[in-house]
């Protein structure tokens, strides 16, 4: 039986790597959106892998790209339910703090926030159509007021903090759906720089091990990372 996958900024880091583990498997068909699939070589070249890959043009900062990205996915799933949707894509394009808050925070808020939850909206028919309905909304410890992390980055903390909110509010209003949210972890890409500490294919593996085999220790809107440890609101 075919398990289906649909996932934002599949064309590096960890939405590339997540792609290509969930097409080791001929049972995934994984529906990859990026901004450019034109020049995502790297996702185009994991079409001749054991699962079946759609690549889908996605830009998560624009309203009409998602409506029309998330149409296409409807579209090739033909009444099919989708059964995970993980909202990866994300940006943090300054290092700030709340005393320098940069003009940009407000399209970190648009890609990070507001992006996840268009495209929750318009894949809706294709998730009720699921008999598991999981949406893995991708955050970070930074979310965390409890953890006490400091002043660092304060514009991705915020919009982080906002992802949390949704997913919670997600739960609420769908308590037939599973939304979590999930810590990858200080993961070697370039959105967490050379100083990371975590291999892409090490987060990714505990991703799916949570996502895909733990999944039901869970309770909704949980929030843990990529080891399947709780992480405090």
């Amino acid at each position: 039986m075919s398990v289906t996958w649909f996932l934002t900024g599949a064309s590096r880091g960890i939405g590339l790597e997540l792609t290509r583990q969930l097409l080791e498997s001929s049972s995934n068909t994984v529906f990859a959106t990026c901004r450019s699939p034109a020049t995502a070589f790297a996702l185009d070249a994991l079409k001749s892998s054991s699962g079946i890959l759609h690549v889908v043009q996605i830009d998560v900062m624009d309203e009409v790209s998602i409506k029309a990205g998330c149409s296409r996915v409807l579209e090739l799933l033909n009444g099919t339910g989708l059964d995970y949707v993980i909202n990866n894509a994300a940006i943090s394009p300054v290092t700030d703090l709340p005393s320098s808050f940069d003009p940009v925070f407000a399209e970190t808020i648009k890609c990070n926030v507001t992006g996840p939850a268009l495209v929750t909206r318009f894949l809706l028919p294709a998730i009720e159509n699921s008999s598991r309905k999981v949406i893995v909304n991708i955050s970070s410890s930074l979310a965390s007021i409890s953890k006490d992390l400091g002043p660092k980055l304060t514009g991705y903390s915020i919009s982080k903090a906002g992802l949390n909110m949704l997913t919670y509010k997600q739960m609420r209003e769908r308590p037939d759906f599973i939304p979590i949210l999930m810590d990858p972890g200080w993961v070697k890409t370039d959105l967490g720089g050379e100083r990371a500490k975590i291999e892409t294919h090490v987060s990714v593996t505990g991703i799916l091990n949570v996502v895909d085999t733990n999944l039901r220790w869970l309770t909704r809107a949980s929030f843990t990372n990529y080891l399947g440890k709780q992480i405090p609101w």
